[in-house]
């Protein structure tokens, strides 16, 4: 009953997403945790900031092991997974003993790292799987909703934690994380497979030993690292530089807000014009403007430095989201096309089949071969193909 709902609304899918992407924001809006962190449990600048490095690092492992857990379970038990894991670190950092500052790298840090990243993959897999044709609406939705993220979190934790500390805040946002996520998490599943369509995933999927080994994974891990340390240097310590750097005092929190803001832009608008001019043109530009915006930001001063630092998780963000998808578009046939040309470059859909195989039919065939020189010139058809 669920999955046709799910068929005839789809939309309900991208609003479960973007539902839980507003509230997985940590490693963005650490900013205005920190210094009530170090407050509370007697941490030090440096073992606040070791807090948000554990706090990456298992966002990384998790991002994995959520990955391959939705492969093998479905989005939705890696999304509950990821929403018991993140409401456990903020109900245990509630619960800390006093003073026990030790304490907070594990029963936080770690836990809710994983659990905001056993919610992301589920989340845009199950998204782009549910709006194959249209990749970038998928991933600019949700990744626009992770990007007010640090809007929310910011005015929510101003607002309990100056009224009633940091302990109250965090098991005030593990009551709104079990809430929202849990029933969110509970809509996700992935599309149906129609009767009698072969399967995409097990003819084009390659095993994770060969996809690492393969040039665009490497292509893009090296820009997303490449891409981070702009932003995530400067995330964590936000509110004091531009407090240091001549911001008023009381504006230093609207940098985390209007930066989520220029987050969430970046996510919706970067993939809408990588769909139209292209996946590299839009990437030089994302990394030439996070470069600009770095030099920028090193010299700014008051109102510039908020400048600057929109500029930077606006074109970080967009540029992270452009990354998360690949340029594929189903085949009639039931495979997957893979298109690495603009759109204006492409053919029509009856022509971008390759050659099919024995005993094949696919009606999207056009005939002749499409290769040149061990190269596809245009997209080929992974199932009917022989390549």
């Amino acid at each position: 009953m669920k999955q046709q709902f799910a068929a005839k609304h789809p939309w309900t899918i991208l609003a479960a997403g973007a539902a839980i992407q507003v509230l997985t924001g940590l490693p963005a809006a650490w900013g205005v945790f920190q210094q009530p962190v170090m407050e509370e449990y007697g941490l030090s600048e440096q073992g606040a900031g070791y807090a948000f490095a554990l706090l990456i690092a298992a966002f990384g492992v998790g991002c994995v092991l959520g990955g391959f857990l939705q492969d093998q379970k479905g989005p939705r038990c890696a999304a509950l997974w990821g929403t018991a894991l993140l409401c456990g670190g903020f109900f245990a950092a509630a619960f800390l003993p006093g003073r026990a500052g030790w304490g907070f790298f594990l029963v936080f840090s770690i836990p809710a790292g994983l659990g905001t990243a056993f919610l992301y993959p589920s989340i845009q897999s199950c998204a782009q799987k549910w709006y194959a044709s249209r990749k970038g609406l998928a991933t600019g939705v949700s990744g626009a909703a992770m990007g007010l993220s640090g809007a929310f979190l910011t005015v929510f934790v101003g607002f309990v934690e100056n009224r009633w500390g940091m302990r109250v805040c965090f098991a005030a946002l593990g009551v709104v994380v079990l809430a929202v996520c849990g029933a969110s998490a509970a809509v996700l599943q992935n599309p149906p497979q129609p009767a009698g369509q072969p399967n995409a995933k097990a003819a084009n999927d390659l095993p994770p030993h060969q996809m690492v080994r393969t040039t665009q994974y490497r292509l893009c891990v090296a820009g997303v690292a490449l891409a981070a340390p702009p932003m995530l240097l400067f995330s964590p310590e936000i509110l004091t530089i531009a407090a240091d750097r001549g911001l008023p005092e009381q504006w230093a929190p609207l940098c985390v807000a209007v930066g989520s803001a220029a987050s969430a832009a970046g996510r919706l608008l970067c993939p809408a014009a990588s769909d139209h001019w292209g996946r590299k043109p839009v990437l030089y530009g994302v990394y030439a403007a996070l470069a600009a915006g770095s030099i920028g930001f090193a010299f700014a001063q008051g109102w510039w430095v908020l400048a600057a630092y929109c500029v930077l998780t606006c074109f970080y963000s967009g540029g992270a989201a452009r990354l998360k998808y690949g340029p594929v578009r189903p085949c009639p046939c039931g495979g997957q096309l893979w298109l690495d040309r603009p759109w204006h470059e492409r053919r029509q859909p009856a022509e971008l089949c390759g050659q099919p195989a024995a005993g094949s039919a696919c009606p999207a065939y056009a005939g002749g071969s499409q290769r040149r020189g061990g190269r596809d010139m245009f997209p080929i058809c992974k199932t009917c193909s022989n390549g």
